[in-house]
């Protein structure tokens, strides 16, 4: 969509989510070495299990990093909670341990202050941030710039392709593998992906007047699905429930009824196969499902955008898988007559404590 035919409200988020092929290209071109020198001097330093430190939509980049570094390394690792360190202070002996915090702006005085408390206890700190000059990246060891650019929109869109995308390049990095390589085709698959906006303006009238949506997918498609449904919160106002294929068959998919609009994002791997009976019992209830992911066709779903994903392994899936459901918050926000720009009672900084 070019800057002209965009509607008044909602031209910065959707010009920063036009802008990903290039920060894509950007991250491959400039940022790779430098973050596979960062990868080389943590691997040297062989930390013995990794905990990751975000809030927001850099939490569900966090989680994406949780996968790639318990799949591709074997690295135990886990998500922090910050409060036991800012409010209870608690004092973990944190010897040989790699923190990894991510945060677009570095800001959050918690993310800050948890850092300098994991680099006082022992551990090896890298920032993920998009701000070099952050308080965040002052107080860690190492640093890593996702290089996206300023953002302005508060939904934030290019960082968190750029965060995935840097994430991925650091833990492959690690191994000694060739990431950048492997995403060579990541920038004009995006390309494409955003040409298809009428594909996904005639897919957001589904979703126009719904009261509730639940997102889910398993794997490295998980994250995908707790941002797409964060992101659709933010903008549009619906709420929208994301679940592990897994967690969604415990318990939440009694809720699930011929007119829930349910949204799946099958990757294509083994994760997407893992979601296969999940998607069999929504079909069994009647759901409204709608597939993200590579496939033409998956039985069950009334409706679904198909990825271009040729070339593209499993673990890099989620930067593409993202793009469409950014887009679909965006028409759906729209299309109820708000601001995607400027949601309401929120800030583009959070500052948590």
């Amino acid at each position: 969509m070019s800057a002209a035919d965009r509607p008044a409200t909602g031209r910065i988020m959707s010009g920063e989510m036009a802008e990903q092929p290039a920060v894509l290209r950007r991250i491959l071109d400039e940022g790779a070495p430098k973050i596979r020198e960062v990868a080389e001097q943590i691997a040297a330093r062989n930390p013995r299990f990794v905990l990751l430190t975000a809030r927001g939509t850099s939490d569900n980049a966090a989680l994406y990093a949780k996968y790639l570094l318990e799949v591709l390394l074997g690295k135990p690792c886990g998500l922090t909670s910050m409060s036991t360190t800012t409010a209870y202070e608690a004092k973990p002996d944190l010897t040989d341990c790699l923190v990894i915090t991510v945060s677009q702006s570095g800001g959050s005085p918690d993310l800050v202050a948890s850092t300098q408390a994991a680099r006082e206890a022992g551990a090896i700190t890298l920032a993920v941030t998009n701000n070099a000059d952050s308080a965040l990246a002052a107080v860690s060891e190492f640093h890593i710039d996702v290089l996206a650019g300023p953002e302005k929109a508060l939904p934030a869109t290019k960082t968190y392709t750029a965060e995935l995308l840097a994430l991925y390049l650091f833990v492959d990095g690690l191994r000694g593998g060739d990431g950048a390589e492997n995403a060579r085709a990541l920038p004009e698959l995006a390309e494409q992906i955003l040409g298809r906006q009428a594909e996904v303006k005639e897919l957001a009238g589904r979703y126009r007047f719904a009261e509730r949506m639940v997102l889910t997918s398993r794997g490295y498609g998980y994250p995908t699905a707790k941002e797409a449904a964060l992101k659709l919160m933010e903008t549009s106002y619906i709420p929208a429930l994301s679940y592990s294929g897994a967690d969604l068959l415990h318990g939440p998919l009694a809720m699930v009824d011929n007119v829930s609009p349910v949204i799946a994002i099958v990757t294509d791997g083994k994760g997407g196969d893992a979601l296969q009976p999940v998607l069999d019992r929504l079909k069994d209830r009647g759901a409204d499902l709608v597939v993200i992911g590579p496939k033409p066709q998956v039985d069950g779903a009334s409706a679904g955008f198909v990825l271009p994903t040729e070339g593209v392994g499993e673990e890099l899936q989620p930067i593409l898988e993202i793009i469409p459901l950014q887009m679909l918050a965006y028409e759906v926000t729209i299309a109820r007559g708000q601001d995607p720009d400027a949601p309401r009672a929120l800030a583009k900084v959070t500052e948590t404590h």
